[in-house]
């Protein structure tokens, strides 16, 4: 089971991002209508939408965490990249709509946006952009975590993306050529959110690999492959067989060891000596684990 501490902490980090997000949700829509920035309008939708998908979250969350029971043998971890998955293409929908909406502007002739209201929201949605992203990846490690820490981090580019533009749309208007600014805003919109989209794509990509109980990341794997294989030569078994799968927090691991004359395993207790060795050394990985040992004589068992 997860470490309560750990629980709590993703939890909390979370409960974290739903109110930051909604503090940025209410300034931006207030911010964008007042300033006439349909950039910072989309960047309060994209705002209220991670609200509701960060309670989802804080919801998948608490259920992953209830354990193994009659239903779900293995645990219900699986709800986290699920979750995930579910968040990356509700944004990525978002991302889309904005491209449209951006198009429309651009082939109506532009938005008139007050560049140094805009501008002052720039720099202040990128400072807490920066500020949030940080706390949420050094405070926690799980997938909905991780997840989250994205999400933000690609909101954080967008307001750099969003500085950089009213910046330029400041100096077309000093520079007399608001009819050229006028198209700045428009653009941002349909740029930003076309680089956006990288994001979603890629927690997709991550959350179905867990979804389909494929392989964890490579560093992890290289880390349940030492393990096993020291374990291996300490008793003098002959071969060993590894398989693993990462579903949200949990990693699913099954081993197989060949045994010989020469191995050091004899009986049961052997047996269960050579077990409790793997699990201590699996258990300072720091990963959540349901581990499955077997032991034989004959090749065609051993994976």
């Amino acid at each position: 089971m997860p470490k309560v501490e750990d629980t709590a902490r993703d939890h909390r980090l979370l409960l974290v991002s739903v109110w930051a997000s909604a503090g940025f949700a209410v300034v931006s829509c207030v911010w964008g209508v007042l300033s006439g920035s349909s950039m910072i309008v989309f960047d309060g939708l994209y705002s209220f939408a991670s609200i509701g998908l960060s309670l989802l979250a804080v919801a998948a969350l608490r259920v992953s965490r209830r354990g193994p029971d009659a239903t779900h043998p293995w645990g219900r971890e699986e709800w986290e990249p699920v979750v995930v998955v579910v968040k990356a293409l509700a944004l990525g929908a978002l991302s889309v709509y904005a491209v449209v909406g951006g198009i429309s502007d651009l082939l109506a002739g532009g938005r008139e946006v007050a560049t140094g209201w805009a501008l002052a929201y720039a720099v202040l949605a990128t400072a807490g952009g920066v500020v949030v992203t940080l706390v949420l990846r050094r405070g926690g490690s799980g997938g909905l975590v991780r997840a989250e820490a994205a999400e933000w981090q690609g909101d954080t580019l967008l307001s750099v993306g969003v500085l950089v533009g009213f910046g330029i749309a400041a100096g077309l208007d000093l520079a007399g050529r608001q009819d050229i600014a006028a198209y700045v805003d428009p653009g941002m919109v349909v740029l930003v959110s076309l680089l956006f989209l990288k994001v979603p794509a890629g927690l997709v990509v991550r959350a179905m690999r867990e979804v389909l109980a494929m392989s964890p990341p490579e560093p992890t794997m290289r880390e349940l492959q030492t393990a096993v294989d020291e374990v291996r030569d300490r008793y003098r078994m002959r071969r060993s067989s590894l398989r693993a799968s990462q579903v949200g927090g949990r990693v699913d691991v099954e081993i197989d060891y060949l045994v010989d004359d020469g191995s050091a395993v004899r009986t049961v207790a052997d047996c269960d000596e050579v077990r409790g060795d793997l699990h201590e050394r699996l258990a300072a990985l720091g990963h959540e684990r349901s581990v499955v040992v077997a032991f034989t004589t004959e090749e065609r068992w051993a994976g």
